[in-house]
């Protein structure tokens, strides 16, 4: 099995970490993977159409950060790449799991949610293996 991760570089500091819980608890299932790093959570819908036309990519997890600053500018931005990453699952009929944490949360939130991708993985991993069960 192989997983896409698509990871937001904005706010990387922490998007770093989610990372790392990813690749380790795929490296932990036997799970293969390919990172491809965006600029932006707004960016993550365009990297993940491109890893969904890769054919032995069995499925994508999306990792980023969505911090509140002092506008609601991270309510749209999440708003709108979680219902872009939604399309783009049924599109390709490949399972394309979330693993954004936010909108709304504070920098020591987020740092408290970096198990966010190891549970993306983790639910990509099992979508992947249901479909295949069908």
């Amino acid at each position: 099995m192989k997983i896409g991760m698509v990871v937001a570089e904005f706010n990387y500091d922490i998007t770093m970490m989610m990372v790392e819980r990813a690749k380790d608890y795929a490296d932990f299932l036997g799970v293969e993977y390919k990172i491809l790093k965006v600029p932006g959570t707004f960016d993550i819908p365009l990297g993940i159409k491109k890893l969904l036309k890769i054919d032995d990519i069995d499925g994508i997890i999306a990792i980023g950060a969505v911090i509140k600053g002092e506008t609601d500018h991270h309510r749209i931005i999440m708003e709108n790449a979680a219902r872009k990453i939604t399309d783009l699952s049924l599109e390709y009929e490949k399972p394309v799991a979330l693993g954004i944490s936010g909108p709304g949360e504070s920098r020591l939130q987020a740092e408290a949610r970096i198990d966010m991708a190891k549970e993306a993985l983790e639910s990509c991993v099992k979508m992947v293996k249901s479909l295949n069960n069908l």
